[in-house]
């Protein structure tokens, strides 16, 4: 209904995403890149989520959320890549104006959902590390669902809101898209309403929903760091940053990407740089979770080599 409204009110009808079109010698070279990229994404993902679901062992906080994170990612993924491949094979680049807004929505509120996220996992890994004697007593799996589900919920609202304002707008062209995908500030820039309305929207919720989770983060890991380094014994030291390094790799690599994206200036060298910096936080941090964060994991290799056990058994049989 909504959608029908605003294509009233604009000629567009739909948008062109000028992706790489750069490097139109080396099309086929991406899509063999990216489909790489979408498949080991995708079947480590859903292995995590698999495992943590199959096996009795990973039911337990941290993983309960590395299973939302994982399926938060395989979501990611499935919004932005097969229109990627596609456009790489066919050349047809545009997607239609609902289909846009519809590819905003779902990626806004994805990358809001796992800002809230990485946030709960950093204050997981705070009370493991900091207060073990309590972990448990905080960490209830009520707890543990409220957080999790509160972070999609936070999501949905957070780009509802802003989906709302968006729908005010009007494009009367141009309709081309100087990105792979329909993100936020590629898009604003075609209106030719006056946008100030929906940037100051996009910046008191910025500041009031998505800053309090990064300095949770921030804060969560400046006191495990202390903690570690208090630890008298190196060995004591090393399986304490253990237990989080592999999410701080990937908390730094998914914040240091946006920061650079949406918080810095729009000088001419960082518009250049744009899709390569969104490409971190949209193809590599997926990525990252089952390569870095899990299957390194000495847990989760054990729940593989014992599911593999179990299917190796019943395929005997």
């Amino acid at each position: 209904m909504a959608a029908a409204e605003v294509g009233n009110q604009t000629s567009v009808t739909k948008f062109i995403l000028l992706g790489f079109e750069i490097l139109p010698e080396l099309q086929i070279l991406l899509f063999l890149l990216f489909f790489i990229l979408y498949i080991a994404t995708m079947v480590g993902n859903i292995l995590i989520i698999v495992l943590i679901i199959a096996v009795q062992h990973l039911h337990t906080p941290m993983y309960f959320f590395l299973g939302n994170l994982s399926c938060l990612e395989t979501c990611y993924t499935c919004t932005l890549l097969p229109k990627m491949l596609a456009s790489f094979l066919t050349g047809d680049r545009t997607i239609s104006f609902s289909g846009c807004f519809m590819q905003f929505f779902v990626f806004g509120m994805l990358i809001v959902t796992e800002c809230c996220l990485l946030s709960v996992m950093s204050y997981d890994r705070y009370l493991a590390v900091c207060k073990p004697l309590h972990y448990a007593a905080f960490m209830t799996d009520r707890f543990c669902f409220n957080l999790a589900a509160g972070s999609w919920i936070s999501g949905f609202l957070v780009v509802s809101t802003v989906y709302l304002f968006m729908l005010q707008l009007r494009f009367c062209g141009p309709n081309q898209v100087d990105h792979f995908f329909c993100d936020y500030l590629p898009v604003i820039k075609l209106s030719c309403s006056d946008t100030f309305e929906v940037e100051l929207v996009v910046f008191s919720l910025g500041c009031i929903v998505l800053l309090p989770p990064f300095l949770l983060t921030l804060v969560s890991y400046v006191y495990i760091i202390t903690t570690i380094v208090r630890i008298p014994s190196t060995t004591g030291r090393q399986k304490a940053f253990s237990t989080c390094s592999s999410h701080i790799m990937v908390v730094t690599i998914f914040y240091g990407s946006v920061t650079i994206v949406y918080m810095f200036p729009r000088t001419n060298t960082l518009r250049a740089l744009n899709k390569i910096f969104s490409l971190f936080y949209t193809v590599l941090t997926p990525l990252a979770n089952p390569l870095i964060y899990s299957l390194r994991n000495k847990e989760v290799k054990e729940a593989v080599q014992k599911v593999v056990r179990v299917f190796m058994n019943w395929k005997i049989m």
